[in-house]
């Protein structure tokens, strides 16, 4: 059921994703984007209860796994840590390329007092994503601290991205690198980054540092 009420999500949010830069991020929005499509309005209302907020949390929770999809030819293991961060990181911004727009706008609603818990939980989930394809299997505060970390990476990065003109990725991808490396050395002075991992990479002769 929860699978297919995702189906459904991703439907709506599509077709009315083009329309949030005109109509901005509204229930009506999208609304109007399925009678336009010859389809029952009611149906977003119906799937996201919440209203605008689980439409535009959704655009987050799309977001992260069409970032998961587009990792899938990439084998995390044959990579530093620092670069399947980066590796996400990059795939996630390039998976929104298209809506670059509807990201501003989306930080600009989530920037209204009372919205902000909600908006921290969203990037929380991006945060869990990347670590989890990442390979990370801490359990113990270790766990909490790298995404916490990451987070502040996640946040930085998107304003940074929602800047850059296009012209220079290289500029976009050292600045990512270089808050990627803060986390690292945050990490490594608070613990061990990926404990287990690292420790049955270097049995098995695979292991990769950071």
């Amino acid at each position: 059921m929860t699978r297919q009420i995702d189906t459904h999500r991703d439907h709506i949010l599509l077709t009315g994703l083009p329309d949030v830069v005109f109509d901005g991020w509204a229930v009506s929005t999208f609304e109007t984007a399925l009678k336009n499509a010859g389809e029952d309005p009611a149906l977003v209302r119906a799937v996201f209860p919440g209203g605008v907020a689980d439409i535009v949390a959704h655009f987050s929770d799309w977001a992260d796994v069409s970032m998961i999809d587009a990792l899938a030819d990439i084998t995390p293991e044959e990579l530093r840590v620092r670069d399947r961060i980066r590796a996400a990181l990059l795939a996630r911004f390039n998976g929104l390329a298209p809506w670059k727009e509807q990201v501003r706008m989306a930080s600009t609603w989530w920037a209204v007092p009372g919205r902000q818990t909600m908006a921290a939980k969203c990037v929380w989930r991006t945060a869990d994503c990347i670590w989890d394809w990442a390979g990370d299997i801490a359990t113990d505060y270790n766990r909490y601290t790298k995404r916490a970390l990451l987070c502040g990476v996640l946040t930085s990065s998107t304003v940074a991205w929602l800047n850059h003109s296009g012209d220079d990725d290289a500029a976009l991808e050292e600045f990512i690198d270089r808050r990627i490396d803060r986390i690292m050395t945050l990490g490594k002075m608070m613990g061990r980054i990926m404990p287990g991992k690292k420790d049955n990479n270097k049995r098995s002769g695979k292991g990769h540092s950071a």
